[in-house]
């Protein structure tokens, strides 16, 4: 943190040489103008990469990473200027992902052979588990500007909404039934993917000893609201570094998950002889609160240092 507050101080304290014109030497206009567009990122990372020219640690080899977003959940935000005091604000994600994993495990069905010389293997079946999620962010505001140099005040308004969801599915290569479920499987992870257990509840109606085959997350639902005030200072012709803070309301809500589980046991209270399928249903959580940025995860981290690039 050190080398960024260095770096900092030189990136303002070689600007503040130059003559407080608003346009360069080569006729660029410093400050934003009417139909500019404009795209921030994290000033952190770029600012360690030049601190580390001073300070001898660190490894500037490989500055891919010095190109990050000034948003933690990760929304594309940019803005666009109607007029030279005033701008548009949005953020964007659309986020959908999924993954499988496979895991194989010996096949229960298959004779166990008498002797298992080198380079015989028992027989294996397959696990699989899909996975998948669903994130989706938006936001939009307005910025109005104010001074008449090359340090800048701003404030203004936005709002912002975000959906996510997350499911899993399992599919087993040995069957579950009566007779097999009485054979023990060797446990090979701590999330059910691969286990086989025999006992449905759990005294308080949780299934304890099931096979998951599938779970659903509830919907979840973000809403924000905030006022914002910062500045920003441009060290180039149409490139800037500041920062702002925010407060205003935020409203998550996460609707009820569901799980699916199998197994032969006692359901109940009688002793079943086939395989059973439960499912359960998961918690509903809401929150609602008023408070500084801190609290709202649709808008990045309070007091966050971006570099802002118009064109």
């Amino acid at each position: 943190m050190k080398k960024s507050f260095l770096a900092l101080a030189v990136v303002l304290g070689a600007s503040s040489t130059f003559a407080q014109d608003l346009t360069s030497k080569k006729g660029e206009n410093y400050l934003p103008e009417a139909g500019d567009w404009a795209i921030g990122i994290d000033a952190v990372p770029v600012l360690n990469y030049i601190g580390n020219f001073f300070g001898k640690a660190g490894d500037n080899n490989n500055a891919a990473s010095i190109w990050g977003f000034n948003n933690t959940n990760m929304l594309i935000q940019g803005k666009y200027f109607v007029e030279e005091g005033m701008a548009y604000r949005a953020g964007i994600r659309l986020g959908f992902g999924s993954m499988k994993s496979s895991l194989m495990v010996g096949d229960r069905m298959a004779a166990a052979p008498a002797t298992n010389p080198w380079p015989t293997q028992p027989a294996m079946v397959e696990n699989t588990m899909k996975a998948g999620n669903t994130n989706i962010a938006i936001s939009a505001g307005i910025e109005k500007r104010k001074g008449s140099t090359r340090l800048q005040g701003f404030y203004g308004a936005e709002v912002g909404i975000g959906l996510n969801s997350t499911n899993e599915k399992y599919e087993y290569g040995n069957a579950l039934t009566a007779s097999s479920a009485a054979v023990p499987v060797v446990v090979t992870s701590d999330d059910n993917f691969g286990t086989n257990l025999t006992t449905v509840t759990d005294g308080v109606g949780s299934p304890a000893g099931a096979r998951m085959i599938e779970s659903k997350s509830g919907l979840g639902f973000n809403l924000g609201l905030r006022g914002f005030i910062g500045a920003e200072y441009f060290i180039l012709p149409k490139m800037s570094i500041g920062g702002e803070f925010g407060w205003g309301l935020v409203m998550n809500l996460s609707g009820k998950g569901s799980t699916t589980w199998e197994a032969v046991g006692t359901v109940d209270g009688a002793t079943a002889t086939s395989v059973n399928t439960i499912e359960t249903e998961g918690n509903k959580t809401s929150s609602f609160g008023v408070d500084t940025q801190m609290v709202n995860p649709l808008f990045g981290p309070i007091g966050r240092l971006n570099l802002t690039f118009h064109f």
